[in-house]
């Protein structure tokens, strides 16, 4: 009788233990479900959902870096053609978007509406001087009206930049460069961002992810369009993906990410390069490809962002986009800082550029699980473009066309500890608290039916061995 029961407890603890295991098996898909569920509940941007809060707030405080180019040369440029030489000076840091969203509507096709007001405030304690710092810069004026003003004018042109007492180079405080300042030439006020604060973006219309998680935050329209009008090519002039800031939930290392910049008048893609750890935060990081500023003839797919013939050298010139499309005319060149991935005359155009990756490329940290943008740096370098004239007397000794560096810009925000705790303590503490869970019912009850199942059959045999004696 002993020795039955012996068994029989053996058996019992053979079930028993497996259906523990099954119930740890069942509770991984179970859980799994429960877990999307929630993510992608908090996800939707609507009144009430984690996406909505910070959505609205505009999230994490976005700082903006600049380093500007100054001229060491200017006067053996114009007078004698040598080749400009710079030296970069910065950064010169301004808190920027911090300002919530304006004018949100949520419409009836389950997309929401807004616009973003901009603004900047000098940081000084993450500055290396003041706004009052100067630099010697190209002259906009005189850059600008190069290009927009016909050849056979540019006598008269000549006689304007004279009597203004303007040259091909000018001596400016940051503030003014940056935010504005009176121009003799033009007689108004010119300046790289100028103007800025007391302005909108937009307006953005994207998709709330009520219907489709996979669309959230997505871009419906901008600007009232759902493409394009610069660069007259139905590829060129389509508008893909999020604004960055988030994506869709359940992030896949395999696909890129796409994303539209309303600062480079294009939609552009980013791959994924390597995780991370963000302040106990796993993060995806993805970095913009770098074939996208290559040449036409090395990436067919940039043949629609060549507008100008002359200036890119026939479409060859690789690492930068003429955006003056989009800018009212205006030569603005869009580069990564110090033409990273660009062709390497542009380097010697210009001389004091060292290009690295790890200061100079564009990426976005992403937190894979809910989508959201935990860390990025929008690295962007803005150039203008002149070039040689007979009429023009601050020309006239100018070799070539140059695409001339003025700033670049890092555009950058990082996860502050609140943020990062929240996280961890509200989501993932969930996911972790569920993954030891299952695997504790699933390897204690496979440890305790192989116990019991080879206890049951050592005991089994001793049994019968007992009979036969």
């Amino acid at each position: 009788m002993g020795c039955c029961n012996r068994r029989c407890g053996l058996i019992a603890g053979a079930v028993i233990g497996a259906a523990v295991a099954i119930l740890g098996g069942v509770l991984l898909p179970v859980g799994n479900s429960i877990i999307r569920e929630t993510v992608e509940k908090e996800a939707v941007i609507e009144n009430g959902t984690t996406a909505y809060d910070n959505w609205v707030a505009g999230g994490v405080v976005v700082y903006r870096q600049f380093w500007l180019f100054d001229v060491q040369n200017a006067e053996e440029v114009v007078r004698s053609g040598a080749t400009p030489v710079v030296l970069e000076k910065g950064p010169y840091t301004y808190k920027t978007r911090y300002l919530a969203k304006e004018n949100i509507t949520f419409n009836s096709n389950l997309t929401a509406s807004f616009v973003l007001p901009v603004g900047a405030i000098f940081d000084p304690s993450m500055s290396v001087g003041p706004e009052e710092d100067t630099v010697t810069s190209l002259n906009l004026a005189v850059a600008a009206a190069y290009s927009l003003v016909p050849t056979e004018l540019h006598g008269v042109l000549d006689k304007l930049i004279t009597t203004s007492k303007s040259s091909l180079f000018q001596l400016r405080t940051v503030k003014e460069l940056l935010w504005g300042y009176n121009d003799p030439l033009f007689k108004s006020q010119l300046g790289l961002f100028f103007p800025y604060n007391g302005t909108y973006e937009g307006s953005f219309n994207v998709y709330t992810g009520k219907d489709d998680i996979s669309k959230v935050g997505m871009i419906d329209r901008w600007r009232g369009e759902r493409s394009l009008h610069f660069w007259n090519d139905t590829y060129c002039d389509m508008i893909n993906g999020t604004d960055a800031s988030s994506f869709s939930p359940f992030v896949d290392k395999k696909t890129p990410l796409y994303f539209f910049s309303s600062d480079i008048c294009r939609s552009v893609s980013a791959s994924f390069e390597a995780s991370h750890d963000l302040k106990g935060i796993e993060v995806y990081r993805f970095a913009l490809q770098q074939n996208t500023l290559d040449a036409p003839n090395v990436n067919p797919d940039n043949r629609c962002f060549c507008k100008n013939q002359k200036t890119t050298r026939n479409c060859t010139l690789a690492g930068v986009l003429d955006i003056s499309t989009c800018q009212d005319g205006k030569p603005i060149f869009i580069s990564l800082p110090h033409f990273l991935y660009g062709s390497e005359y542009l380097r010697e155009d210009v001389k004091g550029l060292h290009p690295n990756k790890e200061h100079h490329d564009t990426f976005l940290d992403v937190e894979p699980t809910t989508g959201f943008t935990l860390r990025f740096a929008k690295r962007i370098q803005v150039n203008m473009m002149y070039g040689p004239s007979k009429n023009i007397t601050v020309l006239q000794k100018v070799r070539d066309y140059t695409i001339f560096p003025l700033l670049w810009m890092n555009e950058t925000a990082a996860l502050d500890d609140e943020t990062a705790a929240m996280i961890k303590g509200e989501l993932f503490s969930r996911i972790d608290m569920l993954d030891i869970l299952w695997k504790a019912l699933l390897g204690s009850g496979v440890a305790v039916f192989l116990v019991c199942s080879i206890s049951y059959c050592m005991v089994r045999r001793n049994d019968n061995q007992s009979k036969l004696v």
